[in-house]
């Protein structure tokens, strides 16, 4: 340690050093991490490395050492072909640019881990914010001139431990996911659809339902998420906006951070990891992250429920699709242990938790106005189906409905109150003391002829 601490690495074995911890990272990832803290301490490196959650994420996700074979290519290949020419009949918007493809572990890491990173760095500066901050508080005073000096390593030591936390989620991440479109969130590049074949076979492993079937279902479900992204250009901006807005109000909480320091043991750093892992470290949530993510899940419900529907249509052939939609509600409700860990380690969920009011919704738009009607939605997003219609499809059909025949939109009884006393101060709207002369009316009889009042009093 004192070796490390003034920057001399000789004679330091990462693999010894890696027993010693007790930590679940390989010694080629710590070995990095000790490069990095060197660089820390001769002044070198600044801010969070993100290059460790590469690293330690492409690690677990190649450590098989399986690809994606010839046969695997072709199969996934004839699905996206057969899947596209069925979503040209469930859907008016247009195929990807480019062609869907079969893709390893590693490069859907590769591919996704920019978003990952922007979701996560607020999150890593907080942590790394608050770890100065907490041993800035615990130190004496006659330390205080050190501490300052000690600041910018604390600040790497906290983000390169949560990079490397970070790069372990992602990594085991991609060891369940099928395709791009799994998590909800569009994080794969725009106009991309993948799937991976590594982990296809986990999937239907029990539900006793032939691959072919499995493939081209799961092949039109990617194209149709990708489709919807590609075709909808703001839609992408439009998500990541709303896990900003969620992003922007964590905090990390101090004093848990603290008591967690003050009986932090360095031969035992499972507490730390598993303190990261589970979420201990983020507070609860304030009202407005609590808004932030009530709009989000609504969000992605929509989006969701599009593709239930268009995925629904265009497998209509399919005699298992009923099973198969059942059996990817469930994966997509519930979520797998890597998405349950970025969870805690970012404080989102990015589960749609009303799918299925959202599909319904679409199926209803579709049985009213047709394909075209419906896809017409995401041309803009002030378009876009609200919560309030997914609460009442039958106000958004009404709309759509009368958009579709030219007509104004149907308004309910407040509207027209709202519009007949705007009219009348704007002096458009009728007065009751405007009609024709000997018109019978309550004020006519009571006016006395003279033109006064109450003939000349407006209603209120």
């Amino acid at each position: 340690m004192r070796r490390l601490m003034s920057g001399d690495m000789s004679g330091i074995d990462p693999e010894q050093l890696s027993r010693l911890s007790g930590m679940q990272i390989d010694p080629a990832m710590l070995q990095a991490v000790m490069s990095q803290l060197q660089g820390a301490f001769a002044g070198a490196q600044d801010g969070v490395d993100w290059s460790l959650a590469e690293r330690q994420a492409l690690h677990i996700a190649n450590q098989d050492g399986q690809g994606v074979t010839m046969g695997q290519s072709t199969d996934l290949s004839q699905a996206f072909s057969l899947a596209n020419l069925w979503l040209g009949e469930a859907t008016n918007i247009s195929d990807l640019s480019q062609p869907a493809r079969a893709i390893t572990r590693g490069a859907w890491v590769t591919a996704t881990l920019p978003l990952w990173q922007e979701l996560a760095e607020p999150v890593a500066t907080s942590i790394a914010d608050a770890l100065t901050d907490a041993l800035g508080q615990q130190a004496p005073d006659d330390m205080q001139e050190m501490i300052a000096g000690a600041g910018r390593l604390m600040r790497t030591v906290g983000g390169s431990l949560f990079a490397t936390q970070l790069g372990q989620v992602v990594g085991r991440l991609s060891t369940e996911v099928v395709g791009g479109g799994d998590v909800g969130i569009p994080v794969m590049p725009d106009g991309e659809a993948a799937i991976l074949p590594q982990n296809f076979a986990d999937f239907g492993r029990d539900l006793e339902i032939p691959d072919d079937q499995l493939a081209l279902y799961l092949a039109t479900r990617e194209l149709a998420h990708a489709r919807l992204f590609r075709h909808a250009r703001w839609l992408r901006l439009h998500v990541i906006s709303q896990v900003r807005d969620f992003a922007h109000g964590i905090r990390v909480d101090t004093d848990a951070l603290e008591e967690l320091a003050s009986r932090f043991d360095p031969s035992q750093p499972e507490e730390l990891r598993s303190a990261l892992e589970s979420g201990a470290l983020l507070p609860a949530r304030s009202e407005e992250q609590t808004a932030a993510l009530t709009r989000l899940e609504n969000l992605l419900a929509t989006i969701e429920g599009w593709v239930d529907v268009v995925t629904e249509d265009a497998t209509s052939r399919l005699p298992a699709a009923a099973r198969i939609a059942e059996a990817v509600r469930r994966r997509r409700a519930v979520g797998g242990p890597a998405e349950q860990a970025l969870g805690s380690l970012v404080g989102l969920e990015l589960r749609p938790r009303r799918m299925r009011e959202a599909a319904a919704m679409w199926r209803a738009v579709t049985e009213a106005v047709g394909v075209a009607g419906r896809d017409a939605l995401w041309d803009y997003p002030d378009l876009m189906p609200s919560a309030e219609d997914v609460d009442d499809p039958a106000g958004l059909v009404a709309r759509v409905v009368a958009a579709s025949r030219g007509e104004a939109a149907p308004t309910d009884a407040m509207d027209d109150a709202l519009a007949q006393l705007l009219a009348e101060e704007s002096g458009d709207a009728p007065r009751i003391d405007d009609a024709p002369e000997g018109a019978d009316t309550p004020e006519a009889d009571e006016d006395d002829g003279d033109g006064g009042a109450p003939g000349d009093q407006r209603p209120v």
